[in-house]
């Protein structure tokens, strides 16, 4: 993830910037954290969507390989 400059100088706040892949490797770092913690319902939450993310991000990458 990359926080824009531009947000830091005009004090909105942090943008955060990121692909498909970069937002499911936080999605499996919380679920991870939420698992050691025990909160197994929040983790099989996160999981699923990193999983969902990461094909996503494989079935667009096969895409604009073809094209």
């Amino acid at each position: 993830m990359i926080l824009s400059p531009a947000s830091v100088v005009s004090g909105v706040g942090p943008v955060i910037q990121g692909g498909f892949a970069s937002l499911a490797v936080v999605f499996i770092v919380l679920a991870l954290a939420a698992y050691i913690v025990g909160a197994r319902g929040i983790a099989g939450v996160t999981m699923r969507i990193a999983y969902i993310l990461i094909v996503i991000f494989i079935i667009l990458a096969i895409i604009s390989f073809f094209l």
